[in-house]
């Protein structure tokens, strides 16, 4: 068992207070909007086996099959399949979409083949990873997460009453839904200044409990940005504490405000629609986004049979597996077929591995175990440990 070293990215858009409160540490005064566990290169973790902190990308280079068991190493190769991480959202995330597996392969090569860095600002595949994800509220979450239906948006954007919008109205009336979609999403994207200005002044006078409510908040932090329209096609959520939300590829979505749990394959790619100062690839954008509309619907974690204590969100990939153990006071033991890393996000955990090793985890602090095949007991008392892992 490892004790993790993580790092935490400062964006723009992240609280001031949350991640710190979490590290039990002094705020900095700067956003700090995202605590990275596992291997990614462009902020992995690292670990101290005696020599000094490594990163932990470089341990599993050494020695692949010791550290990710030999089925994992079959089924995904000889990396970790997933990142973890803790985000904290003060003010709006950008609108963003995913790519396939397929899409991100082809966009990484046609990026490479033009020399564009991969740091580069312009550039939007980083990796030829796909990147699935799922978020789990740690409180109250807000976001913005897949297509409203046409007519609900249309009359969403109707009610503010803006003439620059008509056109915007229109498109979402094409009888072929995705058209109706595609064709509003491109258009909001390049719709001109003093349209996005009237419609962010109508929103000001938006009551607290409207269905404006959210739009209005996020026009406060971006007055100028055409993705508070774009976002006004999209459907608004929260998810109350425990709650999650699956999002494959291709789902537009921004998350608002609140701290989560986020796991992920392991990738950076991301196409953005807005809410951003970043680069926007419009045409790569709409290859990438899904057309399909449809509410998203929060789920709770189901208890696995073979785990005692555990409870699992499952998702249909097999690159990540996340689930939570409400630790109190009863000894509860995991298996060690495969890599894994472990949350605390309340109370103290104990983790003991089979040898009798102790390693003790205070909240915000995690641990990698590599895949031993040895199972390991979890203890606390008032404990909410979060567990990420592979399905092989």
């Amino acid at each position: 068992m490892d004790r993790l070293l993580n790092t935490v990215r400062p964006y723009a858009w992240g609280s001031l207070t949350a991640l710190p409160e979490l590290l039990g540490q002094q705020p900095t005064g700067e956003p700090q909007a995202e605590l990275w566990m596992g291997a990614h290169p462009g902020d992995p973790s690292r670990a101290d086996r005696g020599d000094g902190p490594r990163r932990l990308d470089d341990l599993i280079a050494a020695d692949p099959e010791g550290e990710l068991g030999a089925a994992s190493v079959a089924r995904f190769g000889p990396t970790l399949p997933f990142l973890f991480k803790v985000l904290a959202a003060g003010i709006p995330l950008s609108i963003q979409a995913h790519p396939t597996l397929d899409q991100a392969r082809a966009g990484f090569a046609a990026e490479n083949a033009l020399g564009i860095p991969v740091d580069a600002p312009e550039r939007s595949y980083r990796d030829a990873n796909h990147k699935p994800e799922m978020v789990c509220a740690l409180g109250e979450f807000e976001g913005l997460c897949g297509f409203r239906r046409p007519a609900e948006a249309a009359a969403l954007l109707a009610g503010l009453a803006v003439p620059g919008l008509d056109p915007l109205i229109a498109l979402l009336a094409v009888e072929d839904e995705s058209e109706a979609l595609r064709g509003a999403l491109a258009a909001a994207l390049a719709l001109d200044g003093d349209t996005v200005r009237h419609t962010v002044e109508a929103l000001a006078g938006a009551l607290p409990e409207s269905d404006y409510a959210p739009y209005a908040r996020i026009a406060k932090d971006f007055p100028d940005d055409r993705g508070v329209i774009a976002g006004m096609l999209l459907n608004h959520v929260r998810l109350r504490a425990g709650e999650a939300l699956y999002l494959g590829a291709g789902v537009p979505h921004a998350y608002l405000s609140g701290v989560c749990v986020e796991l992920q394959a392991n990738s950076d790619n991301v196409l953005r629609a807005g809410l951003t100062p970043k680069h926007i690839d419009l045409p790569e954008l709409l290859k990438v986004v899904v057309f399909e509309a449809g509410a998203p619907e929060p789920m709770a974690p189901v208890g696995v049979e073979d785990t005692p204590g555990e409870e699992l969100y499952p998702v249909p990939i097999d690159e990540f597996r996340l689930s939570r153990f409400a630790l109190d006071g009863v000894e509860r033991e995991i298996d060690g077929r495969t890599p894994q890393i472990l949350l605390c996000t309340e109370g103290a955990a104990r983790l003991t591995a089979a040898d009798g090793t102790v390693l003790d985890l205070a909240r915000g602090q995690s641990a990698f175990l590599p895949a031993t095949g040895a199972p390991t007991r979890l203890s606390g008392s008032g404990t909410t440990l979060f567990r990420a892992t592979v399905t092989v």
